[in-house]
């Protein structure tokens, strides 16, 4: 005996999450809108701060390196310098910029329609200024030892071609970018209410992991606007050669996440296409 099977489709679950609307490119509105400015106050300081914390850390640990091999934090107390600040300072700025602090992340979240254009450009224009302010903090509390010691600038090590370096920084950047997308997708957070997953607290592991990688073949960019802070203030030719791996690795990775999970894991472009074909008008 056969079984009668139902022509009717099954009526689907509905969700228990809504994602937000995508963001207009265009949104001449916010320029009028206080909460705009201050959002670019936030991120604008934040940067500042999280560029003062790490480089001032990288240049202690070479101060103290230097004359003893077993002195500083080391390679892992750098690593978590910037993992830690970044946790703190995307808990400090969620609620009112979206705690981006990279340049690379803002572009990301632009792609995925989370920013328009405006907002996107000024906060690029707000965390390239805060770097260059915090690390320029840094050169006047220490001058001498900032000069000397490399001035916290990103380079590519000797040893390592500027394909490996670029390589190193667009899978870095990658990580960082798909844990920002995961982390704060709004999916997870309804379906793993049950888990007190703090945002922050994984978006900075993430940093802190990349670090560990990637110190030793270029520093560790992943921030556009960490790479130029250091490069204005110690402004030499070796920084500035090496500067284009830093802002083309981070774009090229967040580009890549941001295509990674709205395409793959949340299926964007499967999910229009079969909107489109439902609609009867089409």
């Amino acid at each position: 005996m056969s079984k009668e099977v139902s022509e009717e489709p099954e009526h689907a679950r509905p969700k228990d999450y809504t994602d937000p609307p995508p963001a207009p490119l265009f949104d001449i509105g916010e320029l009028r809108l206080w909460s705009f400015y201050r959002a670019l106050i936030a991120e604008f300081i934040a940067t500042l701060l999280f560029l003062y914390i790490t480089v001032a850390t990288v240049i202690g640990y070479k101060v103290q390196s230097s004359a003893d091999q077993c002195g500083g934090v080391g390679t892992l107390g750098i690593a978590w310098a910037f993992g830690g600040m970044i946790f703190i300072l995307v808990y400090c700025t969620a609620g009112i910029s979206g705690g981006h602090i990279n340049p690379a992340v803002t572009f990301g979240l632009l792609l995925a329609r989370k920013v328009s254009v405006i907002r996107a450009v000024m906060y690029i224009v707000a965390q390239c200024l805060g770097g260059i302010v915090g690390v320029g903090i840094v050169k006047g509390i220490m001058k001498h030892q900032y000069n000397a010691n490399g001035g916290g600038a990103n380079v590519v090590a000797s040893g390592y071609s500027n394909g490996t370096a670029l390589g190193a920084e667009i899978i870095g950047t990658f990580v960082l970018v798909y844990t920002v997308f995961s982390a704060t997708d709004p999916k997870r957070n309804a379906r793993d209410s049950h888990v007190p997953v703090l945002a922050p607290l994984p978006i900075g592991f993430a940093v802190f992991m990349v670090h560990l990688a990637t110190i030793p073949i270029t520093g560790t960019g992943i921030n556009p606007a960490r790479s130029i802070g250091a490069a204005v203030i110690y402004n030499q030719k070796k920084a500035w050669d090496d500067h284009w791996i830093f802002w083309a690795g981070p774009f090229i990775g967040a580009l890549a996440a941001a295509a990674y999970h709205q395409y793959i894991l949340r299926a964007a472009a499967i999910k229009a296409l079969g909107s489109f074909r439902s609609n009867p008008s089409n």
